[in-house]
């Protein structure tokens, strides 16, 4: 594919001239082997240049390998391909009676991708989509195939390893039996005296939104699992029509709500898998801070919600158990997950990024891998501690830096 290459949101133009699409296994060997710098794009849901190749390097993507989903019942896992998206995979695993423990909230976006850059779906005792994994398989920079799993003192390294290992080309998850959900949205959740814990607790999944345009939130989202207890939620009104957590969009697209029952992969996202977003006209920033401060931190954005308000879209509130993965944005602690979606205007959004990274500073943010942000990288080097140890993995696996590009070079701390 030739022309002009762009990620999913058209904010980020990338310098390749072509992207690759390796056939086979061996094509894409060769091809990386012989690349002096190469980079994955994934299913381009990414809004920063964590991605881009430079100057010179190859941009490819999986889509046209053979695109693998291979169930183990007895076993409780499954082996998938690296392009795999997760619309495919839930679809698979749910017709052998199986699930995956949690999902994010648009399905449209790939495996490898995703929990590479610490993406994480929600809930207070649901680890981040990479807590699933138990093994995977990366091309690395000689074209070999190394496979690396847990109890390899390496494996925690490897998975959310923001692309700079290898070309990740399967992945092997943890599966549990299938279970329904129930969908339910509440309106006007006052931020005043809320009981975060509680909130939070009442349903296996719990999303906030709010456009910060007054206090509270607009919406509460809870997907509750029918073979588990479902406790009242007494905070707030029910909502009596279907809605879309942005102000003015419709629902059609949005995964079934009012109390429905339905199987875990047509409720946990809040996108239906057969709405096919082609482009997105927005930006996106998130920001994972320790739970227990999450209201100290919501309290802190209410107070600059003037300058929230004008690009944003929508804001969301999920929680995240905490994670083993060493650049994990959940590692060592478990989290609240602050999302904003914003307009698609860079020039806009930035100083207001800025503005919201500095009212979190005293919490400690770890942002999004792959989405916008402004913290430099010497904070970042503080706020993930085993940043080191990740860099002496690198220099193992890829000594030359083939897949470390600008990116992930301005996040790593010097050689030793």
């Amino acid at each position: 594919m030739t022309g002009t290459l762009t990620n999913w949101a058209g904010n980020i133009t990338y310098t390749a001239a072509r992207l690759h699409r390796p056939a086979s296994l061996g094509a894409l060997a060769a091809l990386v082997a012989r690349s002096p710098r190469v980079r994955v794009l994934g299913s381009g849901h990414s809004f920063n240049e964590i991605a881009e190749p430079g100057p010179g390097g190859v941009l490819l993507s999986l889509s046209a390998l053979p695109q693998a989903i291979d169930v183990d019942t007895a076993a409780r896992t499954v082996r998938v391909s690296g392009g795999v998206r997760y619309a495919e995979l839930a679809r698979a695993v749910h017709a052998r009676g199986l699930a995956l423990h949690n999902m994010a909230s648009l399905p449209h976006i790939s495996v490898a991708g995703s929990v590479a850059t610490g993406t994480h779906g929600s809930g207070v005792a649901n680890g981040p989509l990479a807590s699933a994994v138990r093994e995977i398989d990366l091309v690395t920079a000689d074209g070999r195939t190394v496979t690396i799993g847990r109890g390899d003192d390496r494996f925690d390294g490897a998975v959310t390893s923001l692309g700079a290992l290898g070309v990740v080309t399967a992945l092997t998850l943890d599966l549990e039996p299938a279970f329904a959900v129930t969908q339910h949205v509440f309106t006007e959740l006052p931020l005043e005296g809320l009981d975060f814990e509680a909130v939070m607790s009442s349903a296996y999944s719990v999303s906030l939104f709010t456009d910060w345009r007054r206090p509270g939130f607009r919406q509460v989202w809870l997907k509750r699992r029918t073979d588990r207890p479902s406790p009242d939620f007494p905070w707030a009104a029910p909502a009596t029509r279907a809605v879309h957590p942005v102000p003015g969009m419709p629902a059609v697209n949005c995964t079934g709500q009012l109390g429905v029952p339905g199987p875990w992969h047509e409720r946990l996202p809040h996108f239906r898998a057969e709405f096919t977003p082609s482009s997105g006209a927005e930006l996106q920033s998130e920001y994972l801070l320790a739970r227990e401060d999450a209201p100290a931190a919501l309290g802190a954005l209410d107070a600059i919600r003037a300058t929230i308000a004008p690009p944003l879209r929508i804001c969301e509130v999920r929680t995240v158990a905490a994670d083993r993965q060493w650049l994990s944005p959940a590692y060592g602690r478990d989290s609240v997950a602050l999302h904003f979606t914003w307009v698609d205007d860079t020039e806009a959004v930035l100083p207001v990024v800025r503005r919201v990274e500095r009212a979190l500073e005293p919490f400690a943010p770890r942002p999004h891998w792959g989405k916008v942000f402004t913290v430099p990288a010497a904070t970042l080097r503080r706020r993930h501690p085993l940043l080191p140890r990740f860099r002496a993995l690198v220099d193992v696996l890829d000594p030359a830096g083939t897949f470390t590009n600008a990116f992930v070079a301005d996040v790593l701390p010097p050689r030793a």
